[in-house]
């Protein structure tokens, strides 16, 4: 580790999708690579590289299955952590929490993916709104729900959004706080900050500066057949083997989950103000060199 001190855990996060104290249990691996987002930021296309770099671009990986969001309380912690310490290949975790939720390991590699924060609303707006009432009875209804449950969106995409920002994160859970704690952190050797942009805009690039960060040789044979299978089309073709449960919990299935991975949707709805106002509390939350990256994947 560097100079830099490691964090530590300070507190618990419970709410209709979080148990973070399965991280208290969990035994690290000195090569576990544990993948963390706020959320619909490109983690399941993270996910997908990583194991593309890990089995040599195989097809047909059930990256969902090997790849588990280890703090969803469904299943429960006595089901999943089991299963995880079964595993023999290297194991890469998923998390959608803040840094001081997490157990720290120094000998892990972190990779945190940002994403302009109305881009993520609107991908978690189609989520959402796509949801089929197993997906209700799994998060509010499963024993161990800390807090209200999870509710219906509204029926557009603009209250949804208005709701988000006003509330920080309503419906699911604090937005600007989970971009600090990972930005704080940003140089400590064992943490590797990604944009989604610069995954969309250079994707070979982005794949192997990720894969010298996690110290995976790419096997140049089949450097095609990788891309091949981290590509939009592809993902999107053979959804069920990326997305949780094969996509049961969304109206659609698995296609639904994985919708068009593209930025700039909220552009033609929102007004020149409100535009105004997220970039204006972006830069008071984050400060401006991380609302800059969190925007653009600059820094």
């Amino acid at each position: 580790m560097s100079s830099h001190r490691a964090p530590q855990k300070t507190r618990e996060f419970h709410n209709h999708h979080f148990d973070s104290t399965i991280w208290n249990d969990f035994e690290f691996r000195d090569d576990d690579i544990i993948i963390a987002t706020y959320a619909k930021a490109g983690t399941t296309w993270v996910q997908q590289i990583v194991a593309q770099l890990l089995f040599d671009g195989a097809e047909d990986l059930e990256t969902a299955e090997m790849s588990p969001w280890m703090d969803l309380r469904v299943p429960p912690k006595d089901v999943k952590l089991p299963m995880v310490a079964a595993q023999t290949h290297r194991r890469f975790l998923k998390t959608h929490l803040l840094v001081d939720a997490l157990v720290f390991s120094e000998q892990a590699k972190y990779v945190y993916i940002g994403r302009d924060g109305r881009d993520v609303v609107w991908s978690m707006y189609n989520h959402h709104v796509n949801a089929n009432e197993a997906w209700y009875d799994a998060l509010n209804n499963t024993p161990g729900r800390v807090g209200p449950p999870m509710e219906k969106p509204p029926e557009t995409v603009t209250r949804y959004y208005n709701d988000w920002f006003e509330r920080d994160g309503h419906p699911w859970w604090p937005f600007w706080e989970n971009i600090r704690s990972w930005w704080a952190i940003r140089d400590l050797p064992n943490v590797y900050l990604l944009h989604f942009t610069n995954l969309k805009n250079d994707m070979p690039g982005t794949i192997r500066r990720l894969a010298e960060f996690l110290e995976i040789p790419v096997n140049e044979n089949k450097w095609n057949d990788i891309l091949l299978h981290c590509s939009f089309d592809y993902m999107k073709a053979n959804a069920s083997k990326s997305v949780p449960l094969g996509g049961a919990f969304w109206d659609g299935g698995a296609k639904t989950f994985i919708h068009k991975g593209i930025n700039g949707r909220w552009r033609d709805v929102l007004s020149d103000d409100e535009v105004a106002t997220y970039e204006q509390r972006a830069k008071k939350e984050l400060g401006g060199e991380c609302a800059h990256w969190l925007a653009t994947g600059e820094v």
